[in-house]
């Protein structure tokens, strides 16, 4: 194949956003998701649960298109779609039996942030998050809660925190009461409030410090909610009631790395999601027992979502929990919603919900494996890596940085990285310390540093052992990524030598932190705060030191400057200003703007032409 029928073809394999989880109905019997590559832009799709039906597409969109939520009655989902990448939501519902039928619920393009969208019980009532404040009409820094009358279009905002905060309230099932979090306290911590559906009552549920991070949800009755926290080395789980702030602790221990937890319907187990050295595994806790149900051992990343009800496991002689909907992901095969047997995770046997394969030519023998890649950094910390090795001698290496930081990448498909490795390029695709991962302690050691710490460190110094080993060579090394991925690519162009990173292509990467701090949504900027150590007035030192726009006069090499243009994340000003800096020392310098992108490129013919322009351009900085 040519490198652009290669291209196409990984461009036609559907692929999910790990970060945008399927749900499973509340009865069981459907499942949803978002998909990119299947259209310009991310739709929506639903399959039976049974595998009895091919998935059936729910959206098809010129812009992304992601789900939300189930309403109760399992007839419609929820959908929020903004314009070109700008996050300005606006949620729809569409109804199963009438796909393709998007129903406004919200305003179009607003000039505020819309933060999840679950539909009360009785159909009348939406409730949301947003920055907006109703009375004055206009944006502001802190996400209310809102419960919004779809009949009369009244908005009543039901709790008003006091600072910004990145929420997504979470509505019980029974319909009479929220959970949301706010961020009033410290930067670095969380706590979980609760108001009624009313707006009478707003309290402060679980603190278990200012700068620790606290999270909720509901159990199916309404009644329980499963609590996760963070201590100094690991994150617990609990179990307490609406009326009980005291919570029975289930999961505390500093061995397993807790990612994610939840309790799915028509189940009595949490469904726990563990990180083991950058993979992901699941288990099942008995919330009223405390009994743990681990999975077998297998090759990949299994995430169970829910179980299958009680009248589709008619046919199994066991018990409901033994036959689940599951993700299942690696980096040659693409993510697929499965159904399997809880008591013998077999990949082998697993059966596809949402058949990826049929929508390519390309099999797993066409896609390259992700190796296990380890190294020490510049103090002695152990580092762990994915490495991609292309088949022939290489023409050169790429570091590609993923985003956060407070993220890691996975043994899972990327249509960059395969292509990169199609084209005779080794990738490394490090996680870095403030990873997720690894562990807690790992996570927070970026915060001894800040950003442009040591965990650039981590990236030059495995690029070191790279060539150490032999698999990279002096002079043909270069870096890209996303957000702080591009970041990291605009640090190592302005402060590593040539030899090890001679081209650099960073993708909606900041380049001044105080530029960032001033212009990015208001939600984020806790982040930033944690993540240096405080604001800009408050550390202004530190936020001139990690900025690569004043160390421009230092770069060598080639660079590549991508950007999307409705970017609210990572602004536009970004790059304004790393270009005028750039003019001004006469640096040499591409550009690549997506008009109708954000804070990330993800519409497929944007990929393509992307993947093409990066490919070449690491081409050309290594011959």
């Amino acid at each position: 194949m040519t490198p652009e029928e290669y291209l196409d073809a990984l461009l036609s394999l559907p692929n999910m956003d790990d970060g945008l989880a399927p749900q499973v109905s509340p009865d069981g019997s459907w499942v949803a998701w978002t998909w990119f590559n299947l259209g310009p832009a991310a739709d929506v799709f639903v399959a039976p649960t049974d595998g009895s039906s091919p998935p059936l597409r729910l959206t098809d969109t010129p812009d992304n298109t992601f789900l939300v939520s189930w309403t109760l009655d399992n007839r419609a989902v929820l959908v929020v779609e903004d314009v070109d990448g700008n996050e300005r939501d606006r949620i729809f519902r569409i109804d199963l039996d009438q796909p393709l039928k998007m129903v406004a619920l919200t305003e179009a393009d607003p000039d505020y942030f819309i933060r999840a969208g679950k539909l009360h019980i009785d159909g009348r009532w939406l409730v949301y998050g947003a920055n907006f404040d109703v009375d004055t009409g206009k944006e502001i820094e802190p996400t209310w809660i809102y419960r919004h009358d779809l009949q009369t279009g009244e908005r009543k905002p039901l709790a008003k925190p006091l600072k910004p905060a990145w929420t997504f309230p979470r509505l019980n099932h029974t319909g009479t009461h929220i959970l949301y979090q706010r961020k009033d306290l410290h930067p670095k911590g969380m706590q979980v409030w609760l108001v009624d559906i009313d707006g009478q009552e707003d309290r402060e549920l679980f603190n278990l410090g200012a700068n620790v991070k606290t999270y909720a949800s509901w159990h199916p009755d309404g009644e329980h909610i499963l609590v996760m926290t963070e201590t100094d080395t690991h994150r617990r789980l609990g179990i307490s009631a609406l009326h009980d702030n005291e919570i029975r602790w289930l999961l505390d221990d500093p061995t397993v790395d807790i990612e994610n937890a939840w309790i799915p319907y028509n189940s009595q187990s949490i469904v726990v999601i563990v990180n083991q050295n950058g993979r992901l595994s699941g288990l099942l806790i008995d919330w009223q027992s405390g009994q743990i149900k681990t999975l077998p051992a297998f090759s990949g990343n299994l995430i169970p979502l829910a179980p299958l009800p009680p009248d589709l496991e008619a046919e199994f002689p066991r018990e409901v929990d033994s036959e689940w909907v599951a993700l299942y992901f690696k980096a040659q095969q693409p993510a697929e919603i499965v159904r399997f047997r809880w008591e013998s995770a077999v990949p082998q046997t697993f059966v596809s919900l949402s058949r990826a394969w049929e929508h390519t030519h390309l099999t797993s023998a066409d896609l390259y494996p992700a190796e296990d890649f380890k190294w020490q950094s510049v103090d002695g910390l152990a580092i762990h890596g994915w490495l991609y090795r292309t088949p022939g001698p290489p023409q050169g290496t790429i570091v590609h940085v993923h985003g956060g930081p407070t993220y890691h990448s996975r043994d899972m498909l990327d249509a960059q990285i395969q292509f990169f490795v199609h084209q005779g390029f080794n990738v490394l695709d490090p996680n870095y310390r403030g990873s997720t991962g690894y562990g807690l302690p790992f996570r927070e050691m970026i915060l001894e540093d800040g950003w442009g710490g040591r965990e650039q460190e981590d990236i030059r110094s495995g690029i070191e052992a790279l060539i150490e080993a032999g698999i990279a060579q002096k002079g043909k090394i270069g870096i890209t990524g996303t957000s702080y991925g591009g970041y990291s690519s605009w640090w190592a162009i302005t402060h590593f030598p040539p030899e090890l990173v001679a081209a650099s292509a960073p993708v909606c990467g900041m380049t001044d932190l105080v530029v960032d701090y001033q212009t990015t949504r208001p939600d984020l900027r806790p982040y930033s705060e944690e993540m240096i150590g405080g604001s800009p007035e408050q550390v202004p030192e530190r936020y001139y030191e990690r900025s690569p726009i004043h160390f421009i006069q230092n770069m060598r090499g080639s660079l590549l400057i991508v950007q999307g243009a409705q970017d609210p994340n990572v602004t536009p000003k970004n790059v304004d200003d790393v270009v005028k800096a750039l003019k001004g020392a006469n640096l040499p310098y591409e550009e690549l703007i997506f008009d109708d992108e954000g804070h990330g490129i993800s519409k497929r013919n944007n990929q393509r032409a992307l993947y093409l322009r990066l490919s070449a351009f690491f081409e050309r900085a290594f011959s």
